[in-house]
């Protein structure tokens, strides 16, 4: 990205997307936020970001604004544009669930979001917290932020958080991908569970378990179980995925390499190492019902 060295925004009201647009700019260039229309000059810049105002969307210039559009485009907010400068916008559609309500909400306003998620208007309100609040009422009532402000500082932290949750999860998917195992467990009549099986690495990842749902989210698998090192201990843990009732792990309870088998069964931890032992345990915890 080329230097900016001051991000110009709309002034009045604030809003969720030009307020998370402006945190991953401040995050990447540690520049002011200034709160106001801007010049025909500024809109010329490529040193001045201007977001979601502005009536253009100029990436190369640096400007993301969204209100111009046709009424009939695809939902998008000023976010969406500054994502899909830095060539993040599909990874964080994936990654963030909100990211795509959030663009609902811009574009469409909150009566057709409620109806695209299928709730009550009076569903939204409720999901709306003090956090919310206070972060956009308080960058509303400013005109300049500068790194010696709270806000600006609480808006970088936000941005590189963001950024680095997009891009780890990305690199801990395609670790995952070049790692992962399916197993199939053996159920009746060439029936089968599937559990996917992610071993231990040299050298170890700090959560070992991180990204297992979104891997198998991205790929359309069906998942009865996980199999995946435990952070606190040389073996492994074993848990359901979304609370599939293929497995019990209540009755791995007393087992000799079970050190801890959760009373409502969806998760256990084992001393086991050996692939071999992991199947076993994974075949007496099926479900009797399976």
């Amino acid at each position: 990205m080329q230097k900016i060295h001051t991000i110009l925004t709309h002034p009045g009201g604030a809003h969720k997307d030009e307020f998370l647009a402006c945190c991953v700019l401040v995050a990447l260039t540690q520049a002011p936020i200034i709160r106001r229309e801007p010049t025909t000059d500024e809109l010329a810049d490529p040193g001045i970001a201007v977001v979601d105002v502005g009536h253009e969307h100029a990436p190369d210039r640096h400007n993301f604004d969204h209100h111009q559009f046709p009424a009939d485009h695809p939902p998008i907010c000023s976010l969406s544009l500054v994502l899909e400068h830095l060539g993040l916008h599909e990874d964080a559609k994936v990654f963030c669930d909100w990211l795509e309500a959030a663009e609902w909400f811009d574009s469409r306003g909150p009566h057709e979001t409620a109806k695209w998620l299928g709730v009550s208007r009076d569903t939204l309100d409720r999901l709306i917290s003090p956090v919310d609040i206070t972060l956009l009422r308080r960058f509303a009532l400013g005109t300049r932020f500068e790194s010696t402000d709270a806000i600006w500082q609480v808006m970088r932290m936000v941005g590189e958080d963001l950024l680095e949750y997009v891009h780890s999860l990305r690199e801990r998917l395609d670790f995952i991908g070049r790692h992962a195992e399916v197993w199939e467990i053996p159920v009746a009549e060439g029936a089968a569970l599937r559990v996917l099986y992610m071993p231990r690495t040299t050298p170890s990842v700090d959560e070992p378990s991180f990204g297992l749902d979104r891997y198998i989210q991205s790929k359309g698998l069906e998942i009865a179980a996980l199999v995946y090192p435990d952070r606190r201990g040389t073996g492994y843990g074993l848990s359901r995925h979304n609370d599939h009732r293929g497995f019990d792990f209540t009755r791995l309870s007393g087992h000799e390499l079970v050190h801890f088998a959760h009373a409502r069964g969806f998760v256990a931890k084992t001393s086991a190492t050996s692939v071999a032992d992991l199947k076993l345990l994974l075949e007496q915890a099926r479900a009797s019902s399976y």
